[in-house]
C-alpha cells in the first residue's frame, strides 16, 4: 500500500503547552503506515475566536487553516474539538459565501481526529507496546458528541499489553474546560472540575487517558491542588508507546 499523504494540525495547546503530543501522533501515524507532514502555514484553527462570537477573526484564521491543508489527502488532529471545528463548523462558517465553501467542505471532509483515523481509515493497531498499568478515560465533549469519537481510542488502548481500563462514572460529562467558558465561569467551572477529579479519584487508576489537552490539563490541574497521584495523559502518548515519559504537569 502506497503511504498515506496526511497533514497532522498539531493546534495550539499542544503545540504551546505538550509537544509530545504531537510527536506521539507522528510516531503512530508512520507505524501506520503514512507519510506525515506538518504544514508550516497553521496556526490557530480560530476556536477560542468562533466561541467568543468574534465570527470575523474566526472566519480569517479558517481561511489560513484552508489554505495550509488543501494540498494533502487526509488532515489529521490530536484534538477532538480542533477536529470538529474544522470538520463541523468551517462549513457553517462559510455557508454564505460561495468562493469559500466548497474549500471549507473539502477540508472538512478529510479531517480526522488522530485515533479515529487510526483506527477507521488505517485500520491500525499498537503492536509490541506494554504498560503496567491501570487507566481509566474521559471523553472529551467536541470529540464524543460532534465526531463520535468513544470506541476508536478504546480499541487502540485495548492493544496496549498490560493495560487495563478502569470504568469512570460520568465518562462523557464535561470536566469543566470549555475553551473560553473556564475563563468567563470560573467557579462553575471549578465546581465541575472538582466532581470529575472525585469520579476519577474513586476508580483507583493509575492513569487518567483523554483526547483533548484542555481537558486534560483542566482535570490534571484539579488531581493535582486535591494531592490525589494519579498521572495524565493523552491517549496517543500511550499507543505511540511514549507513556513512561513526563505526565502532564510534570515536565521539568
Amino acid at each position: 500500500m502506497m503511504p498515506r499523504n496526511v497533514a497532522l494540525f498539531v493546534t495550539c495547546l499542544v503545540d504551546m503547552m505538550r509537544p509530545r503530543i504531537g510527536f506521539a501522533a507522528i510516531r503512530a501515524l508512520e507505524a501506520a503506515g503514512c507519510d506525515v507532514v506538518v504544514p508550516e502555514g497553521q496556526t490557530c484553527c480560530g476556536q477560542p475566536a468562533l466561541n467568543s462570537g468574534d465570527r470575523d477573526h474566526a472566519a480569517a484564521l479558517a481561511k489560513q487553516t484552508i489554505v495550509a491543508l488543501e494540498p494533502y489527502e487526509a488532515v489529521v488532529v490530536p484534538s477532538g474539538s480542533c477536529a470538529g471545528t474544522i470538520r463541523c463548523h468551517y462549513p457553517e462558517i462559510f455557508a454564505h459565501d460561495p468562493e469559500w465553501l466548497p474549500r471549507a467542505q473539502a477540508v472538512a471532509r478529510k479531517t480526522w481526529e488522530v485515533m479515529a483515523y487510526l483506527d477507521e481509515i488505517c485500520g491500525w493497531r499498537p503492536e509490541g507496546v506494554s504498560m503496567d498499568a491501570m487507566a481509566t478515560y474521559h471523553d472529551s465533549c467536541s470529540g464524543l458528541r460532534e465526531l463520535g469519537i468513544k470506541a476508536q481510542p478504546r480499541r487502540l488502548l485495548k492493544a496496549i499489553d498490560g493495560l487495563r481500563i478502569a470504568p469512570l462514572q460520568g465518562e462523557e460529562t464535561c470536566c469543566g474546560f470549555g475553551g473560553t467558558f473556564c475563563v468567563k465561569y470560573p467557579a462553575i467551572s471549578n465546581a465541575i472540575v472538582g466532581e470529575k477529579a472525585y469520579a476519577i479519584d474513586a476508580t483507583g487508576a493509575d492513569l487518567l487517558l483523554a483526547g483533548d489537552l484542555g481537558c486534560l490539563m483542566n482535570m490534571a490541574g484539579k488531581l493535582h491542588r486535591q494531592g490525589s497521584k494519579i498521572r495524565a495523559f493523552h491517549a496517543i502518548e500511550l499507543i505511540a508507546g511514549m507513556g513512561d515519559g513526563p505526565a502532564i504537569g510534570e515536565e521539568a
